[in-house]
């Protein structure tokens, strides 16, 4: 009687996802629009910190709103697979989370 022995070793994808984080003023709107057109979005929390997890490797342009205002954009914003990149946006009077 013979008897084989294999070893399976799974095979893993690479990853095509990165993530996003950062602060700003809470309440605002923060859109990811990438080059292709994909499109993510995150609102900023009372604490002032925003995360979009996962989003599709690529350059983006990110842009901040507020009451409907445009605040702030940023443009040509790469990202690349598995890692993040901070994009802060500044606050009135320095102070991003709301009053507890």
């Amino acid at each position: 009687m013979t008897l084989f022995a294999s070893a399976i070793t799974p095979v893993h994808a690479q990853g095509t996802t990165a993530s996003m984080f950062g602060q700003g003023p809470a309440g605002g709107l923060v859109t990811a629009k990438s080059s292709t057109g994909a499109q993510r979005h995150a609102t900023i929390g009372d604490n002032g910190r925003y995360k979009i997890i996962p989003i599709p490797v690529g350059t983006y342009t990110i842009t901040l709103e507020k009451d409907g205002k445009v605040l702030d954009t940023r443009k040509n914003i790469p990202l690349t697979v598995g890692k993040g990149a901070e994009i802060d946006f500044a606050c009135e009077n320095d102070k991003c989370a709301t009053d507890s």
